[in-house]
């Protein structure tokens, strides 16, 4: 794999899968996976209204990334199956903060179908490094609920350390849950 991806290169990550960066046109292939996977990531997800599910609600999204990328708040990534011409999962970075605190905050999940294959792992390193190199960032924060153990693992393995336990932290599957806070610190660069 390669050390860093830029906002428009693929990424080989294991097998006919790559992190690519998501686009509008993604709409379709997204609102099939988010269907796929839909009681695969209850336990993890907020209840989400039947749009959300759907290739309009999966666009109305994805024109909402766009708008924060540009701005520079936000960047988004596909795993994605060439072979199958599927969403294997996404990779966020959200609330990009520059100036003195150069921190944003990762968000990842996989489909279903691709769970256990080190996807995430693989796609989560790069995007360390896009946040790194790329963006100049010094940190990362993650957060999961107390009992994702598969989504500490992948943390743990890309050399993110628990720090804290948040309170009521998400609205999750219909309930404020208790988080694990994670962080990385990717460098010590000046500002």
């Amino acid at each position: 794999m390669a050390d860093t991806l830029s906002e428009t290169e693929t990424v080989h990550l294991t097998g006919d899968t790559v992190l690519r960066p998501a686009a509008r046109t993604d709409a379709e292939a997204l609102a099939r996976a988010y269907r796929r996977s839909r009681a695969h990531l209850s336990p993890w997800e907020p209840i989400r209204p039947e749009s959300f599910f759907t290739p309009r609600g999966q666009e109305e999204r994805l024109r909402a990334y766009q708008e924060k990328s540009e701005a520079g708040l936000e960047a988004r990534w596909l795993m994605w199956d060439e072979a199958a011409g599927e969403v294997a999962g996404a990779l966020t970075l959200s609330n990009i903060s520059l100036g003195p605190f150069r921190s944003a905050v990762l968000g990842y999940w996989t489909d279903v179908t691709y769970a256990g294959r080190g996807l995430a792992t693989a796609a989560v390193t790069a995007v360390c490094a896009v946040a790194d190199e790329r963006l100049r960032l010094h940190r990362l924060e993650a957060g999961t609920v107390l009992d994702n153990r598969a989504s500490q693992r992948v943390l743990a393995k890309c050399g993110f350390e628990e720090y804290g336990l948040a309170r009521d932290y998400l609205h999750i599957n219909g309930a404020w849950r208790d988080h694990r806070l994670f962080q990385r610190i990717l460098n010590d660069r000046e500002p």
